[in-house]
């Protein structure tokens, strides 16, 4: 019993503390982590799903001018901003490109003709960057292919795409 009462107790020892908070530190490192490959995910979703919305807009847009006869203005809407087409503006669109554009928008570079969207927490997005910031652009482009009528080939409307204007690779 005597034993027992001249025993003091103690804490944790420095070691132990030590310890903790190492393992502490590395989880907190494994959850930011985490979090910022979940928030990576979701403007990597957001995105593609606007630029699906461009795709179907202009789609419809050129379904319009072959149905009402007017494929010869389908080459406008190479140089035309496709947001007019969009039945609501889209809540991260930004107008025209501004000098510094803000990330995680998308904007209309008036210059090229390009639809662009600047990247903001983009860190596995395999692209060239521009003015520090990651951009992907796209054109609008035309497809045609040449059918055969009254014995001659006519070149005519096949479609309409909005390609990257250069290559990306968003795992």
């Amino acid at each position: 019993m005597s034993r027992q009462r001249g025993r003091r107790q103690r804490g944790f020892s420095l070691l132990e503390l030590a310890v903790v908070a190492v393992i502490l530190s590395l989880l907190l490192g494994l959850l930011l982590e985490r979090l910022s490959y979940y928030q990576e995910a979701a403007e990597r979703a957001r995105f593609e799903a606007t630029l699906q919305g461009y795709k179907t807009a202009l789609q419809i847009r050129l379904a319009e001018l072959i149905l009402e006869r007017r494929e010869g203005e389908a080459r406008r809407l190479e140089v035309e901003n496709p947001t007019r087409w969009l039945s609501e503006t889209p809540t991260d669109y930004g107008g025209s490109l501004p000098q510094r554009p803000e990330p995680g928008l998308w904007y209309f570079d008036e210059s090229s003709r390009e639809l662009v969207y600047v990247a903001n927490t983009a860190r596995r997005l395999a692209v060239e960057p521009r003015n520090g910031l990651k951009q992907l652009r796209f054109s609008v482009k035309v497809v045609y292919q040449d059918v055969p009528a009254s014995g001659r080939l006519i070149r005519s409307v096949a479609g309409i795409a909005l390609q990257p204007a250069s290559a990306y690779r968003w795992p």
